[in-house]
């Protein structure tokens, strides 16, 4: 793992999202499996509500046969603040894959070996295999493990995604929409959105710049100063030129908004998009030509924790596949093809494969519908970017301050 100087100051002024999912899935293994050793456990988990929810851990409780589970969802910088501060009052940390060089450097996690999780063999190669489009440190297989023999991981994938530009059809256009410059057009002045997190901001906004030919930085995720600067300038004036309908930060602001239709095109979470349409209202997830932009979270155990047996048994079991149903669903992948087992086959033929929707109508989607983007090979394949940690946090703070300040 690379090194990266990091201060306590910038390190607390990141931020996450704050995601939605429903329904849970069938069994994933006997009780049996996990009982042993566990009934004297028990698990604290806090993280992102994507997956700290009360249905599934209600049901990792119930085939694990620890004494109690408990979740808290929190955005990144209050759970930041709250363990950095001496809190012991979790065993798992859901970390974001690219803050953790940040989160390595404050000794608040320890890492899990592979050889304690029964379902790791069936990992997608996404997570064990640099591609040859970027250095090995700039994409995920780079930020979640402790060794290069790849025996102990810093973070256990749960959740990953493509990300993309959400917007109505109904008032802009596909044509018009599949692109980042999009958010930045000023044919779509007052009617756009920009997410508060600054990894993000910045780099999406550099990835529009490139496409525009203002800039030529090939990782946008990790731009260096001068680049910096540039998109600096140019966030700053779109911003006093009344371009953003909303800077934004809570799902619940963003589907309101998409809905109502005060804001027809924003960089945006998958789920956001289904939530509009489970309104009745058309809302696409566009395919950018310039690429997506790459995340994943996943597990990480709090240092010290007297419960490292169940944090262990938690994170296998969210590698076992049913618990990654109710995120697949909501427009997520799950880093296990363990799902592939664990869902409905016309589902899975949906979500994963691009196939049309079979069956009743469910959350806005009707037979025969297809899957913004289509496949998951097929998303995989048109990455921009994998989100990280920037050389330049710090600076790229500071000019965030200053945008939004401006």
């Amino acid at each position: 793992m690379r090194n990266y100087p990091v201060s306590r100051r910038t390190f607390l002024q990141g931020t996450a999202s704050g995601l939605a999912i429903t329904a849970m899935g069938a069994p994933f293994g006997s009780q049996q499996a996990f009982a042993a050793g566990l009934a004297d456990q028990e698990l604290r988990t806090v993280g992102l509500s994507v997956t700290v929810q009360e249905r599934i851990l209600a049901d990792f409780k119930a085939k694990s046969g620890v004494k109690a589970v408990s979740g808290k969802g929190a955005i990144f910088p209050d759970t930041q603040t709250e363990l950095l501060s001496g809190s012991t009052a979790y065993d798992v940390w859901e970390t974001i894959g690219e803050r953790l060089p940040a989160v390595i450097q404050t000794n608040k996690i320890e890492a899990i070996p592979t050889s304690a999780l029964k379902n790791w063999g069936n990992i997608r190669d996404t997570f064990t295999k640099a591609s040859p489009k970027w250095d090995k440190k700039n994409q995920i297989v780079g930020q979640i493990w402790k060794d290069e023999k790849q025996t102990e991981l810093w973070m256990v994938p749960t959740v990953y995604n493509y990300d993309s530009i959400g917007y109505r059809p109904d008032l802009v256009s596909a044509e018009e929409a599949s692109t980042w410059t999009a958010i930045f057009d000023k044919k779509f002045k007052g009617k756009t959105g920009l997410n508060v997190d600054p990894l993000i901001a910045f780099g999406q906004a550099v990835l529009a710049m490139n496409s525009l030919g203002l800039l030529k930085v090939p990782n946008p995720g990790n731009p260096d100063k001068a680049a910096i600067d540039e998109a600096s300038k140019f966030l700053i004036s779109k911003k006093k030129d009344g371009q953003f309908r909303a800077l934004w930060g809570d799902f619940g602001e963003l589907v309101n908004l998409l809905a109502s239709g005060e804001m027809i095109l924003a960089d945006a979470w998958q789920p956001a998009v289904m939530a509009v349409k489970a309104q009745g209202k058309q809302c696409t997830y566009a395919i950018p030509k310039e690429g997506y932009r790459a995340w994943s979270i996943g597990n990480s155990a709090i240092t010290g924790t007297p419960n490292k047996d169940a944090v262990v048994a938690y994170t296998d079991y969210w590698l076992s596949g049913p618990p990654a149903i109710a995120v697949s669903e909501q427009g997520y992948y799950s880093p296990t093809t363990n799902i592939q087992a664990a869902m409905d086959p016309d589902k899975y033929a949906f979500w994963y494969e691009g196939k049309p929707w079979k069956g009743a109508p469910d959350r806005g989607i009707k037979e025969g519908d297809l899957r913004d983007g289509g496949s998951l090979a097929t998303r995989a394949s048109q990455v921009a970017y994998w989100h990280q940690w920037p050389d330049e946090y710090d600076y790229l703070i500071k000019k965030w301050d200053e945008f939004l300040s401006a």
